[in-house]
């Protein structure tokens, strides 16, 4: 795993401690991170074709700040995802009425 991977992995476990302290508990969210690492979980995550159930629980929450997604998009993570995802990745959140 890279710095940069790794750097992400620990936003991801950061993310998932966000989502806890409004009473999202996303255990399975962590559980994915956990076993794959969080960089392959949110590759994962976003070459679906519908958002995960963690995704739509956060948009009902008005918390779409603390999806993978957000997430993916930030600067710093820029090297770990191609265009491609990154566009998959505003389309959704655009599609949910988040501004990216």
């Amino acid at each position: 795993m890279t710095d940069l991977e790794n750097r992400f992995h620990k936003d991801m476990i950061n993310t998932y401690l966000e989502a806890k302290k409004i009473k999202y508990n996303a255990t399975y969210f962590l559980q994915m991170v956990t076993e794959k690492g969080g960089y392959m979980a949110a590759k994962q995550l976003i070459h679906t074709d519908t958002p995960s159930d963690g995704f739509t629980t956060l948009w009902q929450l008005k918390r779409l700040d603390l999806s993978v997604e957000v997430l993916v998009l930030k600067p710093e993570h820029h090297p770990l995802f191609t265009d491609e995802e990154r566009q998959i990745c505003i389309e959704r959140l655009r599609k949910y009425q988040y501004e990216v």
